[in-house]
């Protein structure tokens, strides 16, 4: 049996459609535009996802974009993925999107441009230093090769 576990959510967004996990499809949950946001190419934005969160203690946030987005918006969310911690949980601190636009585009209002899981907390980690590691050498970074 799965566990359950609560988000505390609050809309800043009358407009957007309320978030809701649908059991069986996937383990990642849509955002949306909490705003009407025309780019240009090579523009930045910080887009309004409408909702401020509490997680559930000992967890965090990955937000990254949907599988469509870029295809969709021709935009790229500019940090890779967006970290939002546990401690991000005040009554207006509200989730954000930061786009860069690589072709001319229009995202309207509660249009889903990216997704997000939460993930526990990394463990408390000690670093034991050595001069030599047991493992095998692949290669180095990169060394895969092409197929």
């Amino acid at each position: 049996m799965s566990e359950t576990e609560t988000i505390r959510i609050r809309y800043l967004s009358d407009q957007i459609t309320h978030l809701d996990y649908i059991a069986g499809k996937s383990d990642w949950i849509d955002l949306r535009a909490a705003e009407d946001v025309t780019l240009r190419k090579g523009e930045y934005r910080i887009i309004r996802l409408g909702v401020a969160m509490q997680l559930p203690a000992g967890y965090e946030a990955h937000v990254v974009p949907r599988s469509s987005t870029f295809r969709n918006f021709g935009i790229l969310q500019v940090n890779s993925i967006g970290i939002v911690d546990g401690s991000y949980c005040g009554n207006d601190d509200e989730w954000m999107y930061p786009v860069l636009a690589v072709r001319d585009t229009q995202i309207h209002v509660n249009d889903r441009i990216c997704q997000f899981r939460i993930v526990r907390n990394q463990p408390r980690i000690v670093f034991e230093e050595t001069d030599h590691l047991d493992g095998e050498n692949r290669g180095g970074f990169g060394s895969t090769g092409k197929q």
